[in-house]
């Protein structure tokens, strides 16, 4: 049809829906006859009086009689008196089947992230919201979906580059008809020609330099080289130091990075002290074995012992409210909601995730809270809002076998508390010598804020409710 229509314009007269249009020329033409049309370079509009239709077809070609441009404004003012009419476009171009995917907004407190990863590269196909690329932030990775269902057609960053919110990284087709993939020159493909390039020119230069040598070899030598001084040994008081090549030095992630710089910056800004005490865990170890069964049969979730601490921790966060409040500036802020953070360690490091409103829950829904978040830290699905926040926070280091630490707090909270493995220890209890599970449990506290008396009494409501889990039934 395309074919035609160039053809019959060629001639004179172009056929659309049936109809012959004849061209219209010279100063005298009208500027609509019964039919009428303009050209312009590439495009051509086809006009028909009476008719609702107008149809704008990119012919990529030259129609072989372009109009002038009082044509065209004549063409733009019959469109604008009659707005009732209906306009078709339709595009031939492949531009138009290509997608850009950007870098999604991360957080009020994100402004950039690092391109740690491209989970898709060119050439591979990709549904609607597939992940193609991971952002690593200060607190989270995050993904970087796929706009619309195609094929990666090229990459526009390259691992390692610091990337902004809406920042172009890769661009899809839509159109499985592109059978060439534009591949990314990366600057690390670059950087590898150019280190093949660069042996050659040295390669090139020496030559000259190693014929020289042949030359002199074959005159006579007259004198003999001289022998070359014995190497100086270092003295025994030197460090011998182990050689460069049994090293190897990484960058440090945005994640480390920032742990690093929060944990220096409270050991800076608090006068953290470290008070101890140890828990009989008999009682609440009991509790466990009597109800997992029917716990999980009906909350669907295992009883583990960070509920039971959460718990007393609340508890211990109402009897002791300073605990729970924060030093900003010369003011004191008291929280009026307790959200606990729970400390998990991922394989990229610390997270730190918050159990909203801890107050208002049960075990079974601080057991289902700190399932998900965890599941969520480790996969590394977490988002930021899951992260931020929280009033008080508690560190297990006993799943690792840690049986005795001083927590580092988290800013800007003012307490954290450190729970430990469990080893049976001989106690005394009823004057008799007996074997009992104890964990030791440690509170760091800012001593800016919090006084000896308020921190030791804190640590010992939690003992007191862990010991005795009937004392929450009770409020006692």
């Amino acid at each position: 049809m395309l074919g035609i229509a160039r053809r019959k314009a060629v001639r004179g007269g172009v056929s659309v829906l049936g109809r012959q249009i004849q061209r219209n020329s010279g100063p005298s033409a009208p500027p609509f006859g019964s039919h009428g049309y303009a050209t312009a370079g590439k495009e051509a509009l086809l006009l028909r009086p009476g008719s609702k239709l107008v149809r704008i077809i990119s012919l990529h070609g030259n129609s072989g009689f372009p109009a002038s441009v009082k044509s065209l404004r004549q063409v733009g003012s019959y469109l604008q008196i009659d707005p009732s009419r209906q306009i078709w476009k339709r595009s031939y171009s492949s531009d138009g089947d290509v997608v850009e995917a950007v870098v999604p907004f991360m957080g009020e407190s994100i402004t950039d992230g690092t391109l740690a990863a491209f989970l898709k590269h060119p050439g591979d196909r990709v549904e609607v919201d597939e992940p193609i690329a991971q952002i690593e932030t200060d607190k989270v990775t995050i993904d970087v979906g796929s706009p619309e269902a195609g094929i990666v057609h090229q990459l526009l960053a390259k691992v390692g580059d610091t990337v902004e919110p809406g920042a172009k990284i890769a661009t899809i087709s839509k159109s499985s008809d592109h059978a060439h993939v534009a591949p990314s020159e990366s600057p690390t493909s670059k950087a590898d020609a150019t280190k093949k390039e660069k042996p050659d020119e040295k390669a090139n230069a020496k030559s000259p330099a190693q014929e020289k040598p042949k030359l002199e070899d074959s005159a006579p030598k007259d004198k003999p080289k001289a022998p070359s001084p014995p190497s100086s040994k270092l003295s025994p008081s030197e460090p011998q130091l182990p050689p460069k090549d049994r090293e190897r030095r990484v960058p440090m992630t945005r994640l480390r990075k920032r742990v690093a710089t929060r944990l220096k910056d409270s050991q800076n800004t608090y006068a953290m002290l470290t008070t101890f005490n140890e828990v009989d865990m008999t009682n609440l170890m009991k509790l466990r074995s009597d109800y997992k069964d029917a716990f999980v049969e009906k909350h669907g979730v295992k009883l583990g012992f960070m509920s039971g601490f959460v718990k007393g921790a609340v508890s211990a966060l109402q009897s002791q409210p300073i605990v729970n409040a924060v030093i900003d500036g010369d003011d004191i802020i008291y929280r009026e909601y307790i959200d606990i953070s729970i400390a998990v360690g991922t394989p990229k490091g610390l997270v730190v995730p918050v159990i909203r409103d801890a107050d208002k829950m049960n075990f079974a829904d601080i057991e289902k809270g700190i399932n998900t978040l965890a599941k969520k830290a480790t996969e590394g699905t977490i988002s930021i809002d899951e992260m931020a926040g929280g009033s008080f926070t508690i560190s297990n280091g006993g799943v690792y076998g840690s049986l005795l630490s001083t927590p580092i707090i988290n800013p800007p909270q003012s307490a954290i508390l450190g729970m430990h493995s469990i080893v049976n220890r001989p106690m005394v209890v009823g004057g008799q010598v007996v074997s009992r599970p104890m964990m030791n449990v440690a509170l760091t506290y800012d001593h800016r804020l919090i006084d000896g008396r308020e921190a030791v009494l804190f640590l010992r409501r939690i003992k007191d409710v862990v010991e005795d889990p009937r004392r929450l039934l009770l409020d006692i």
